[in-house]
């Protein structure tokens, strides 16, 4: 019997929804996400659904090796690392992964919080 997963990251993890896999690591495995922002920018997902960050910090530091390992034998260069936890901090997809971001000068990404003002305690 199939079963269906309702985390589309687990169905891709499991051979039931397709993705452009890129790399397999040793407990993530690293695929270009539907909408890359820059050239090069691909997704580590644990093989292991952690919901968050915080949830599972062993799964959490697993990740951010395997991502560190793929960044250090594909040659990324310049790159930001990011994780986003939770809804309001845009979290869309419960399940934790990192988003490698190649950068390279005039490449006009921003980050999130770039030109925003800050919040006032």
């Amino acid at each position: 019997m199939r079963h269906e997963y309702t985390c589309v990251f687990c169905a891709i993890l499991h051979g039931q929804a397709p993705a452009h896999v890129v790399a397999e690591e040793r407990d993530s495995l690293v695929i270009v996400p539907l909408n890359p922002v820059t050239k090069g920018h691909v997704i580590v997902i644990p093989v292991h659904h952690v919901e968050r960050a915080d949830t599972d910090p062993w799964t959490t530091g697993a990740t951010f090796r395997d991502a560190a390992n793929y960044t250090f034998n594909s040659g990324v260069g310049d790159h930001n690392l990011i994780v986003n936890s939770g809804p309001d901090a845009t979290q869309t997809i419960r399940h934790l992964h990192v988003h490698i971001v190649p950068r390279r000068p005039g490449d006009g990404l921003t980050l999130p919080w770039t030109g925003q003002h800050k919040e006032t305690p």
